[in-house]
């Protein structure tokens, strides 16, 4: 079956060898102490391989820590304060004053012209979405924000395309879609951004106390880090973000046309410009869709064995997530 958060099938072979007995020591990683010289081979392995995909080490941490992009909505302001956007927004609101660069649409289906954006000169960071998996849209630039820290939120897109690091304060990632399984998120820092936090900052949250612990302040989710490890080094081994890049490239291509040659039976409501190549929404039979024909869709996708393909409830319709382990015969059979 083609699942919807996909782990490439090599990963899961070599978890499935290694579940019982981690590389000769007798025990699970699921067993192992995170304290220990075997888990601190895990987590090391895998920082130097987030820098090897990333091409940047001087200025930045890397940082390994419990729970989603949520519990960074609350973290990142608590460190820098700035302008955010829809839950975002709300959790910063609890600790400083916020500016929305842009009202909200809608629906949302395009990136607005960033001429038209209200930044606020003297905020100390701007936070965007790099790919939003609702209505699917992607960033295909990097914003201009001045002088402010810039911070983006990007778990559903990252190491699908190369990022120039040094542009940014902080990124934060969810793994589960590119890199990993649920549980553990990575966040980049620069070293200018470690020191400084509110008083009201928890230490689990606090960066520069997580650095300095080699994500070891508290307990990390081991078996997470694990997996990203072997993501990393599938990645790696694939020819990296570059190679990524390609081939989302081609798989969203390969599906885009079929529905702008469509004569409109499929649609999709997002300008071309702005389209996700992680994330492709799409209706059926008209704008709105066709209960029918999209019952009938996801019925033939299922006997295919392609699941969770029924789009966002908020959205409807169909979605087809093309994250780094899908392949090119899967887009095929779509």
């Amino acid at each position: 079956p083609r699942s919807l958060l996909p782990l490439p099938h090599s990963v899961l072979l070599e978890m499935q060898k290694e579940l019982l007995d981690h590389k000769g020591i007798g025990i699970s990683v699921l067993e192992m102490s995170y304290r220990s010289s075997d888990f601190a081979k895990i987590i090391n392995n895998a920082e130097t391989l987030v820098w090897e995909l990333l091409a940047v080490r001087d200025n930045y941490e890397v940082i390994f820590v419990q729970g989603g992009g949520s519990s960074q909505f609350g973290a990142v302001p608590l460190k820098l304060i700035g302008a955010w956007s829809a839950k975002a927004a709300e959790a910063a609101k609890k600790f400083g004053t916020i500016n929305i660069v842009h009202s909200k649409f809608g629906n949302y289906t395009k990136i607005p012209d960033p001429s038209t954006w209200n930044l606020n000169s003297d905020a100390s960071s701007v936070y965007y979405c790099a790919n939003e998996t609702v209505h699917n849209v992607e960033f295909d630039f990097t914003p201009d924000v001045k002088r402010a820290v810039l911070v983006c939120d990007m778990p559903s897109n990252f190491l699908s395309k190369t990022v120039d690091v040094s542009k940014f304060g902080v990124i934060f990632a969810g793994v589960q879609k590119n890199v990993g399984s649920a549980g553990v998120t990575m966040v980049i820092v620069s070293n200018d951004q470690l020191g400084f936090a509110l008083r009201e900052c928890p230490s689990v949250l606090e960066y520069k106390v997580q650095a300095g612990n080699s994500s070891l302040y508290n307990r990390p989710p081991c078996f997470s880090i694990y997996i990203m490890g072997w993501v990393l080094e599938w990645i790696k081994n694939s020819g990296g973000t570059v190679a990524m890049e390609k081939l989302s490239s081609i798989k969203s291509k390969m599906i885009y046309e079929i529905i702008d040659n469509s004569q409109r039976f499929y649609s999709c409501p997002v300008e071309p410009q702005n389209r996700s190549k992680m994330n492709i929404p799409f209706c059926i039979g008209n704008v709105k869709g066709d209960d029918a024909l999209e019952k009938r869709f996801l019925d033939k996708a299922l006997e295919l064995n392609m699941l969770s393909m029924k789009g966002q409830r908020s959205v409807g319709g169909i979605q087809a997530s093309l994250y780094n382990a899908v392949k090119i015969e899967h887009m095929h059979q779509l």
